[in-house]
């Protein structure tokens, strides 16, 4: 009985000095290794949840001009890093790319279970690189989108028939709700051929801006089920219920559109009325005349949802900041006006063609996405392994967030940064394709944006045209500097006041 009591008690010294000697190791090492970027103390529980505000994006901004370009915040229990100069986004999106091309998905994105479809959501995996390739050769290629410029000048003129229809009237005009119209059925002509809406004040077009703006408030507003995982099942906010119910709406639609084509297809082949539009080089003919789809039908239909959602809302809403600053700015808006008189014959009408020789709206359209970007912190990455950046070190599983807005308010980066100078743009070679980390709302690299090339080109040709045709002038005397520029936050900002204007025949 001795030897064993002896025996236990040795073997309980050596457990108590290898414990002893395994957590003197453990401190050593966690003394070595580089900290974590520096950032606000965090509170018990909800670490630094309270920091956001309702504006976070203008909240990390003043937090990253106490704590530096790259900083830590602990919201509830996830570990998210704040990236705010364009050097450091460089490392985190181009050098280390493939570290941090996977997503950090909030709850809003398992609605439906959009995240298992959708490009913006998926991780690089074989499904994400087939529809990028999809996109990139099927959906905005040039060949795709030169195919289908007609349809997009038929809705453009469809606009400025409503703006002279409105002149007729002695009415204003509320820019946004407008062009949200004239956007959606331009995308929705190219990827179907069809308008989805019939009229801008049509019961379809308020639907789609309520779907649409639904999903994009949703998916950006601050979640506790995104801080806290363990508590998704409970859906305090009901956030994960709300976007299911738009998204559910959307689906519906897209749905039955592919399932009419699918079903009309094979009569149309045989009259020789064939549809060349997106839906249509997505669909094949196999040999005994059957369609086939190169995407299962859920695939295609959640790449629609994508295409839509991201592509009707950050383009009409930028069609609207750009009108606004116009607005404060007269003398920019004279000068824009004067270059596409100058540029385009006034019997010419404008095409996308035109696009390269205004570079004066080139230049407005870039300090708009400067003061005004789409998506203000972009889509959040999530790092998949640990690394060093700046010294520090992000660990692995944290969430990314890249704050475009603060980079394009910068006072190092920019002269006179909250000021609308699109002058700027003229004297530099810096352009918003993803290789100028300056300007980057559509993101970068293997993330950026695919949805870029429609997007360049519906923005330019819309302003472009609502300049040369019309005077645009702010309705009830309100002065340019009355103008309400607060900002809606969600995963875009949009404008919290409709602009509304009058408008004169520039005939």
């Amino acid at each position: 009985m001795e030897y064993q009591t002896l025996l236990l008690l040795i073997t309980f010294v050596c457990a108590t000095i290898l414990i002893f000697i395994l957590r003197k190791l453990n401190q050593t090492q966690i003394s070595t290794k580089p900290p974590l970027p520096p950032g606000p103390h965090p509170l018990p529980i909800i670490g630094n949840i309270l920091e956001l505000g309702k504006n976070p994006h203008k909240s990390l901004t003043k937090l990253s001009k106490i704590y530096g370009p790259i900083m830590t915040l602990k919201l509830g229990t996830i570990t998210t890093i704040v990236i705010s100069s364009p050097q450091v986004a460089k490392q985190v999106l181009q050098e280390n790319s493939q570290i941090f091309s996977s997503r950090s998905i909030p709850h809003a994105g398992y609605a439906l279970d959009h995240h298992k479809f959708s490009p913006a959501w998926l991780p690089t995996i074989d499904l994400w690189k087939k529809l990028r390739k999809i996109c990139a050769t099927k959906v905005f290629s040039t060949k795709m989108l030169d195919s289908t410029k007609n349809l997009r000048q038929q809705k453009l003129q469809e606009l400025l028939d409503y703006v002279n229809e409105k002149i007729q009237k002695g009415e204003a005009i509320d820019i946004g709700e407008a062009v949200f119209t004239t956007v959606l059925n331009s995308i929705s002509n190219t990827l179907f051929s069809m308008d989805l809406a019939h009229s801008i004040h049509g019961q379809e077009s308020q639907e789609f801006k309520k779907i649409i703006w639904g999903i994009m408030e949703e998916a950006g507003k601050p979640n506790v089920s995104d801080f806290f995982p363990i508590l998704r099942p409970l859906d305090l906010q009901s956030v994960y219920a709300k976007t299911t119910k738009h998204l559910k709406k959307l689906y519906d639609i897209l749905d039955e559109i592919i399932e009419e084509r699918i079903s009309t297809r094979s009569t149309k082949a045989d009259s020789g009325d064939v549809c060349n539009d997106v839906l249509d080089s997505l669909l094949k003919s196999n040999n005994i005349g059957e369609t086939t789809l190169e995407l299962s039908r859920d695939e295609m239909v959640h790449l629609f949802m994508d295409l839509f959602v991201a592509g009707i809302d950050t383009t009409s809403g930028t069609i609207e900041w750009i009108m606004t600053e116009l607005l404060r700015n007269p003398e920019k808006l004279t000068k824009a006006q004067k270059e596409v008189c100058q540029e385009i014959d006034k019997e010419e009408t404008i095409e996308e063609s035109h696009i390269s020789k205004l570079l004066f709206l080139q230049a407005i359209v870039k300090e708009t996405f400067r003061l005004h970007p789409s998506a203000p912190l972009l889509l959040p990455h999530k790092c998949d392994e640990t690394v060093q950046i700046l010294g520090f070190n992000v660990p692995k599983n944290a969430q990314i967030i890249v704050n475009v807005w603060a980079m394009g308010r910068d006072p190092t980066i920019w002269e006179n940064p909250n000021i609308f100078i699109p002058e700027r743009f003229l004297e530099c070679d810096i352009n918003y394709k993803g290789n100028s980390f300056e300007l980057i709302p559509f993101g970068a690299s293997k993330r950026i944006c695919p949805g870029l090339p429609l997007a360049h080109r519906v923005l330019h040709l819309v302003v472009a045209s609502l300049l040369r045709n019309f005077k645009w002038n702010l309705p009830d005397g309100l002065k340019p500097e009355e103008v309400n520029m607060e900002a809606k936050f969600g995963i875009t900002l949009k404008k919290f006041q409709s602009l509304r204007l009058q408008a004169t025949s520039s005939a």
